[in-house]
């Protein structure tokens, strides 16, 4: 992905627009439940460890996590679930020289065993527990700042998920709840029994749904939403096309129907559009689809994951445009006309 003729300025001028770009936070959550997020962005930090075919060096991506937080990143998202283990270990040696200046976040909520996925969803009180206990170690910190339910156990009731993590608050190990791929009715439960400060759900250009179903509950609750995969798990930046090879081993797109190469060619038209849109203003395709997210709902931060550094500032420069009412009202109109093929997910995940 090339970067807008603005990266190659003096490192001055970087810094400057840095800056700028940092200042314009963004809040998840209410009142003592809501967490500030410089940038409006927070990093995705699975790919840089698990399912995105090749893995890169460790030091490289501590070295990426590190230079976030120089850049003034201030929230870092993963979970037990990415390796299994292996990136929350990662997570967790980068961010130690400053732990106490971020927010981190987790999950619990797929069954594991013997270090593998099992398929399955595990949700139980003690088990909440013991992964928050294990997190913590890999971690090497002595909280959670945002903990996720990362799918809905339909075998636990949400009330008792949602009790167990108020406990936790209570002992001081968590800090503040969320959820992840939830329903309406879940995210009603859980907020009643343990305030929520964010959602996280899948959202993008080409995945809309939670602007009908999710999108009406946060702002009612006033409950924040971190959408992952904002890029469309890189589609949506140009550098994905029928001919893209993966190692299905350790990605996931092999497997979702999106990304058929059939799929994959028959949905171009969005990079069209973001493409011409973004020629015209100095913005990347990505860049322009990461801005769009952010001006649906104030309370919107998106997670973009990134390997290399140039696709960090890339991204992070995308909260300094800002749609002007009828380029957001045109634009939206454009893409709302592309006729989507291929589903996200084999089978639903929202419950």
């Amino acid at each position: 992905m090339s970067l807008t003729p603005s990266a190659v300025q003096a490192s001055s001028g970087n810094e400057a627009r840095n800056k700028a770009a940092k200042n314009k936070t963004r809040t998840l959550g209410s009142g003592k439940h809501s967490i500030e997020v410089a940038y409006g962005l927070g990093l995705g930090c699975m790919g840089m460890s698990w399912n995105r075919s090749f893995v890169p060096e460790k030091k490289d991506m501590i070295a990426v996590i590190r230079k976030a937080y120089d850049m003034g990143v201030s929230l870092f998202d993963t979970a037990e679930a990415y390796g299994p283990f292996r990136n929350e270990e990662l997570v967790g040696e980068a961010i130690a020289p400053f732990r106490n200046k971020i927010t981190l976040c987790s999950k619990f909520g797929f069954d594991i065993q013997n270090g593998k996925m099992t398929g399955g969803f595990n949700s139980k009180p003690q088990h909440i527990k013991e992964v928050v206990e294990q997190s913590l170690k890999r971690l090497k910190t002595d909280r959670i700042d945002l903990l996720y339910q990362h799918r809905v156990d339909p075998a636990v009731p949400m009330e008792d998920v949602a009790g167990t993590v108020k406990d936790l608050i209570a002992q001081g190990k968590v800090k503040h709840f969320g959820l992840s791929e939830a329903g309406p009715t879940n995210i009603r439960k859980a907020h009643a029994i343990q305030p929520l400060t964010a959602i996280q759900t899948e959202y993008s250009l080409m995945t809309r749904d939670p602007e009908t179903d999710i999108f009406p509950v946060c702002e009612e609750l006033g409950i924040g939403f971190v959408p992952y995969s904002p890029l469309c798990r890189a589609y949506l930046t140009g550098y994905i096309n029928e001919r893209t090879m993966y190692v299905p081993d350790n990605d996931n797109r092999p497997t979702l129907p999106r990304y058929a190469p059939d799929a994959v060619k028959a949905n171009w038209a969005f990079i069209d559009v973001l493409s011409e849109f973004g020629n015209q203003r100095g913005l990347t395709a990505a860049q322009v689809a990461l801005a769009w997210l952010m001006a649906q709902k104030p309370w919107v931060v998106p997670i973009p994951g990134t390997t290399k550094l140039a696709h960090l500032q890339e991204n992070l420069w995308s909260s300094d445009f800002e749609f002007t009412p009828d380029e957001l009202k045109n634009f939206t109109a454009a893409i709302s006309k592309i006729n989507i093929v291929g589903a996200r997910y084999p089978t639903p995940q929202t419950k």
